[in-house]
Protein backbone atom coordinates (compact mmCIF):
# COMPACT_ATOMS: atom_id res chain seq x y z
CA UNK A 1 0.00 0.00 0.00
CA UNK A 2 1.22 3.19 -0.98
CA UNK A 3 1.30 5.82 1.74
CA UNK A 4 -0.11 8.89 1.70
CA UNK A 5 1.76 11.67 2.99
CA UNK A 6 0.42 15.09 4.77
CA UNK A 7 1.93 17.94 5.49
CA UNK A 8 1.28 20.02 9.00
CA UNK A 9 1.47 24.04 8.22
CA UNK A 10 1.35 25.40 12.17
CA UNK A 11 1.75 28.71 14.15
CA UNK A 12 3.63 26.70 17.08
CA UNK A 13 3.71 23.01 16.64
CA UNK A 14 3.82 22.12 20.26
CA UNK A 15 0.04 22.48 20.36
CA UNK A 16 -2.68 19.59 21.37
CA UNK A 17 -4.14 19.49 17.99
CA UNK A 18 -0.80 18.51 16.16
CA UNK A 19 -0.36 15.71 18.96
CA UNK A 20 -3.78 14.44 19.01
CA UNK A 21 -3.61 14.10 15.44
CA UNK A 22 -0.33 12.64 14.65
CA UNK A 23 -0.78 10.07 17.40
CA UNK A 24 -4.05 9.46 15.80
CA UNK A 25 -2.61 8.37 12.49
CA UNK A 26 0.01 6.29 14.04
CA UNK A 27 -2.55 4.85 16.09
CA UNK A 28 -5.54 3.93 15.77
CA UNK A 29 -6.14 5.00 12.36
CA UNK A 30 -2.57 3.85 11.23
CA UNK A 31 -4.27 0.91 9.25
CA UNK A 32 -5.74 3.80 6.68
CA UNK A 33 -1.81 4.33 5.20
CA UNK A 34 -1.52 8.27 5.99
CA UNK A 35 1.26 9.40 7.35
CA UNK A 36 2.66 12.90 8.67
CA UNK A 37 5.58 13.02 6.25
CA UNK A 38 6.79 16.57 6.58
CA UNK A 39 6.42 19.77 9.10
CA UNK A 40 6.83 23.24 8.91
CA UNK A 41 5.60 26.45 11.09
CA UNK A 42 5.73 30.38 11.55
CA UNK A 43 7.75 29.77 14.64
CA UNK A 44 10.73 27.44 13.84
CA UNK A 45 12.78 27.45 16.74
CA UNK A 46 9.91 25.38 19.19
CA UNK A 47 8.52 23.48 15.99
CA UNK A 48 11.36 22.13 14.80
CA UNK A 49 12.38 20.39 18.00
CA UNK A 50 8.59 19.22 18.22
CA UNK A 51 9.10 17.64 15.13
CA UNK A 52 12.84 16.47 16.29
CA UNK A 53 11.66 14.67 19.21
CA UNK A 54 8.57 13.13 17.25
CA UNK A 55 10.67 12.03 13.84
CA UNK A 56 9.01 14.31 11.87
CA UNK A 57 10.60 16.36 9.17
CA UNK A 58 11.04 19.52 9.53
CA UNK A 59 11.16 22.18 6.82
CA UNK A 60 12.27 25.71 6.62
CA UNK A 61 9.19 26.84 4.67
CA UNK A 62 6.24 25.21 2.56
CA UNK A 63 7.91 25.28 -0.66
CA UNK A 64 10.81 23.28 0.37
CA UNK A 65 8.41 20.05 1.26
CA UNK A 66 6.06 20.49 -1.70
CA UNK A 67 7.30 17.17 -3.51
CA UNK A 68 6.92 15.55 -0.06
CA UNK A 69 3.13 15.88 0.80
CA UNK A 70 -0.07 14.57 -0.94
CA UNK A 71 -2.19 17.02 1.45
CA UNK A 72 -1.51 19.87 3.79
CA UNK A 73 -3.54 20.63 7.26
CA UNK A 74 -3.24 24.09 7.94
CA UNK A 75 -3.10 23.85 12.07
CA UNK A 76 -2.52 27.23 14.51
CA UNK A 77 -6.42 26.17 16.53
CA UNK A 78 -5.74 29.19 18.41
CA UNK A 79 -4.84 31.61 15.87
CA UNK A 80 -7.53 32.08 13.61
CA UNK A 81 -6.38 35.27 12.56
CA UNK A 82 -3.75 33.70 10.83
CA UNK A 83 -5.45 31.38 8.68
CA UNK A 84 -5.98 33.31 5.72
CA UNK A 85 -2.12 34.04 5.04
CA UNK A 86 -1.25 30.69 5.65
CA UNK A 87 -3.75 29.39 3.45
CA UNK A 88 -2.10 31.85 0.61
CA UNK A 89 0.69 30.22 1.32
CA UNK A 90 -0.78 26.70 1.39
CA UNK A 91 -3.32 26.78 -1.43
CA UNK A 92 0.06 27.84 -3.68
CA UNK A 93 1.03 24.05 -3.60
CA UNK A 94 -2.06 23.07 -4.98
CA UNK A 95 -3.04 20.03 -2.58
CA UNK A 96 -6.03 19.37 -0.51
CA UNK A 97 -5.84 21.62 2.57
CA UNK A 98 -7.60 20.78 5.40
CA UNK A 99 -7.89 24.23 7.59
CA UNK A 100 -8.20 23.80 11.78
CA UNK A 101 -10.75 25.69 13.40
CA UNK A 102 -11.58 28.24 13.69
CA UNK A 103 -11.56 28.53 10.20
CA UNK A 104 -11.55 32.38 9.76
CA UNK A 105 -11.85 35.12 13.02
CA UNK A 106 -15.28 36.35 10.88
CA UNK A 107 -17.39 35.52 7.96
CA UNK A 108 -16.09 38.17 5.74
CA UNK A 109 -12.51 36.49 6.38
CA UNK A 110 -14.05 32.62 5.87
CA UNK A 111 -15.46 33.89 2.32
CA UNK A 112 -12.41 34.67 1.26
CA UNK A 113 -10.05 32.08 2.15
CA UNK A 114 -13.00 30.20 -0.21
CA UNK A 115 -12.90 32.31 -2.32
CA UNK A 116 -9.03 31.83 -2.48
CA UNK A 117 -9.57 28.30 -2.54
CA UNK A 118 -11.42 28.43 -5.74
CA UNK A 119 -9.42 30.75 -7.82
CA UNK A 120 -6.42 28.62 -7.02
CA UNK A 121 -8.62 24.96 -7.63
CA UNK A 122 -8.01 23.51 -4.10
CA UNK A 123 -10.41 22.01 -2.43
CA UNK A 124 -10.60 23.02 0.96
CA UNK A 125 -12.58 21.88 3.95
CA UNK A 126 -12.62 23.18 7.97
CA UNK A 127 -14.57 21.77 10.64
CA UNK A 128 -14.58 21.53 14.90
CA UNK A 129 -13.75 18.31 16.58
CA UNK A 130 -17.70 18.20 17.81
CA UNK A 131 -18.99 17.33 13.51
CA UNK A 132 -18.32 13.96 14.31
CA UNK A 133 -19.94 12.44 17.58
CA UNK A 134 -22.45 10.00 18.30
CA UNK A 135 -25.19 12.97 17.85
CA UNK A 136 -24.82 13.55 14.23
CA UNK A 137 -25.03 9.97 13.57
CA UNK A 138 -28.10 10.21 16.16
CA UNK A 139 -29.50 12.91 13.85
CA UNK A 140 -28.56 11.10 10.56
CA UNK A 141 -30.55 7.72 11.39
CA UNK A 142 -33.81 9.79 12.55
CA UNK A 143 -36.68 8.87 11.11
CA UNK A 144 -38.41 12.01 12.98
CA UNK A 145 -37.21 15.46 12.37
CA UNK A 146 -35.24 16.50 15.09
CA UNK A 147 -36.51 19.64 16.77
CA UNK A 148 -34.16 20.42 19.35
CA UNK A 149 -30.98 20.30 20.72
CA UNK A 150 -29.47 21.19 24.30
CA UNK A 151 -25.92 21.26 23.81
CA UNK A 152 -23.11 21.03 27.00
CA UNK A 153 -19.94 21.95 26.62
CA UNK A 154 -17.01 23.71 27.94
CA UNK A 155 -14.04 25.62 27.53
CA UNK A 156 -11.36 28.01 28.51
CA UNK A 157 -12.54 31.04 26.37
CA UNK A 158 -15.48 31.28 24.84
CA UNK A 159 -13.52 32.84 21.41
CA UNK A 160 -11.67 29.37 20.95
CA UNK A 161 -14.55 26.72 22.44
CA UNK A 162 -17.57 28.49 21.37
CA UNK A 163 -17.29 26.79 17.65
CA UNK A 164 -17.37 23.26 19.37
CA UNK A 165 -21.25 23.45 20.21
CA UNK A 166 -22.27 25.74 17.52
CA UNK A 167 -20.56 23.58 15.07
CA UNK A 168 -22.27 20.62 16.96
CA UNK A 169 -25.46 22.27 15.81
CA UNK A 170 -25.34 23.45 12.73
CA UNK A 171 -24.10 19.92 11.42
CA UNK A 172 -27.35 18.61 12.85
CA UNK A 173 -29.73 20.87 12.14
CA UNK A 174 -28.60 22.69 8.97
CA UNK A 175 -27.31 26.29 8.11
CA UNK A 176 -30.93 27.73 8.41
CA UNK A 177 -30.43 30.20 11.21
CA UNK A 178 -33.30 32.39 11.60
CA UNK A 179 -32.01 33.99 14.84
CA UNK A 180 -30.17 34.16 17.82
CA UNK A 181 -29.91 35.42 21.97
CA UNK A 182 -27.45 35.59 24.66
CA UNK A 183 -28.43 34.64 28.19
CA UNK A 184 -26.47 33.75 30.87
CA UNK A 185 -23.44 35.61 32.64
CA UNK A 186 -20.39 36.03 31.25
CA UNK A 187 -18.42 33.10 32.77
CA UNK A 188 -21.35 30.96 31.61
CA UNK A 189 -22.96 32.08 28.74
CA UNK A 190 -26.42 30.37 27.02
CA UNK A 191 -27.40 31.00 23.21
CA UNK A 192 -30.46 29.75 22.24
CA UNK A 193 -30.26 29.44 18.05
CA UNK A 194 -33.90 29.62 16.33
CA UNK A 195 -33.57 27.22 12.82
CA UNK A 196 -35.75 26.74 10.18
CA UNK A 197 -39.35 24.78 10.70
CA UNK A 198 -39.16 26.36 14.53
CA UNK A 199 -36.28 24.34 15.27
CA UNK A 200 -33.77 25.10 17.97
CA UNK A 201 -30.37 24.63 19.57
CA UNK A 202 -29.69 25.64 23.20
CA UNK A 203 -25.73 25.54 24.07
CA UNK A 204 -24.68 25.95 27.53
CA UNK A 205 -21.30 26.92 27.62
CA UNK A 206 -19.33 26.44 30.99
CA UNK A 207 -16.26 28.81 30.79
CA UNK A 208 -15.86 28.18 34.85
CA UNK A 209 -15.14 24.44 34.90
CA UNK A 210 -14.62 21.27 32.60
CA UNK A 211 -17.85 19.37 31.73
CA UNK A 212 -18.13 16.35 29.52
CA UNK A 213 -19.84 17.51 26.20
CA UNK A 214 -23.22 15.75 25.64
CA UNK A 215 -26.92 16.69 24.39
CA UNK A 216 -30.22 15.76 24.59
CA UNK A 217 -32.23 15.45 21.94
CA UNK A 218 -35.81 16.13 21.25
CA UNK A 219 -38.09 14.98 18.66
CA UNK A 220 -41.96 14.36 18.10
CA UNK A 221 -41.84 11.25 20.27
CA UNK A 222 -39.42 12.12 22.98
CA UNK A 223 -36.18 12.72 24.30
CA UNK A 224 -32.52 10.76 24.18
CA UNK A 225 -29.55 12.10 26.53
CA UNK A 226 -26.18 11.22 24.38
CA UNK A 227 -22.86 11.92 26.19
CA UNK A 228 -20.11 12.44 23.58
CA UNK A 229 -17.02 10.07 24.21
CA UNK A 230 -14.25 12.36 24.60
CA UNK A 231 -12.02 9.58 24.17
CA UNK A 232 -13.03 8.87 20.80
CA UNK A 233 -13.27 12.66 19.63
CA UNK A 234 -10.26 13.39 17.95
CA UNK A 235 -9.60 9.99 16.08
CA UNK A 236 -12.92 10.62 14.80
CA UNK A 237 -12.26 14.15 13.94
CA UNK A 238 -8.89 12.60 12.23
CA UNK A 239 -11.19 9.98 10.28
CA UNK A 240 -12.98 12.71 9.20
CA UNK A 241 -9.94 14.34 7.27
CA UNK A 242 -8.75 11.34 5.64
CA UNK A 243 -12.23 10.57 4.67
CA UNK A 244 -11.75 14.40 2.72
CA UNK A 245 -8.10 13.51 1.52
CA UNK A 246 -9.31 10.35 0.28
CA UNK A 247 -12.23 12.24 -1.89
CA UNK A 248 -10.12 15.27 -2.34
CA UNK A 249 -13.22 16.93 -2.31
CA UNK A 250 -14.91 18.46 0.66
CA UNK A 251 -17.13 16.36 2.24
CA UNK A 252 -18.97 19.28 4.44
CA UNK A 253 -21.19 21.34 2.90
CA UNK A 254 -19.50 24.79 2.85
CA UNK A 255 -22.80 26.33 3.63
CA UNK A 256 -22.67 25.09 6.98
CA UNK A 257 -19.29 26.40 7.54
CA UNK A 258 -20.11 30.05 6.98
CA UNK A 259 -23.32 29.41 9.03
CA UNK A 260 -21.05 28.44 12.13
CA UNK A 261 -19.00 31.64 11.66
CA UNK A 262 -21.55 34.18 11.36
CA UNK A 263 -23.07 32.67 14.82
CA UNK A 264 -19.54 33.13 16.73
CA UNK A 265 -19.38 36.41 14.83
CA UNK A 266 -23.08 37.23 16.34
CA UNK A 267 -22.69 36.01 19.98
CA UNK A 268 -19.52 37.90 20.02
CA UNK A 269 -21.74 40.83 20.04
CA UNK A 270 -25.10 40.34 20.64
CA UNK A 271 -26.63 42.44 23.39
CA UNK A 272 -28.06 40.21 26.41
CA UNK A 273 -31.47 38.88 26.23
CA UNK A 274 -32.03 40.42 22.49
CA UNK A 275 -32.51 38.65 20.02
CA UNK A 276 -30.15 39.20 16.71
CA UNK A 277 -32.29 38.65 13.65
CA UNK A 278 -30.41 36.80 10.31
CA UNK A 279 -32.25 38.43 7.36
CA UNK A 280 -31.37 36.06 4.80
CA UNK A 281 -29.79 31.82 4.94
CA UNK A 282 -26.31 31.58 4.15
CA UNK A 283 -25.06 31.45 0.56
CA UNK A 284 -22.31 30.39 -0.99
CA UNK A 285 -22.65 30.56 -4.26
CA UNK A 286 -21.00 33.88 -4.44
CA UNK A 287 -18.18 33.77 -1.71
CA UNK A 288 -17.01 37.38 -2.11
Amino acid sequence: MTTKRIGYFDYRLDNFHAEVYLKALRGPLASRGFEIAAATALDHEPSRDWATERSVPYFATLADMADRVDFLMVLAPANPELHLEMCRSAFALGKPTFVDKTFAPSEAVAREIFALADAQGVAVQSTSALRTTRVQQYAADLADTLRNLVIYASGSSEAEYAIHPVELAVSCLGPEIKRLVRLGPDNHPQFLMVFSDKRTALIDLNLVSEAPFAAVATTDHGNEFLPIDGARLFIDAAASILDFFESRQPTIDRRETLAVRRVLDAIAGAPWGEFVEFSDAVDASHVV
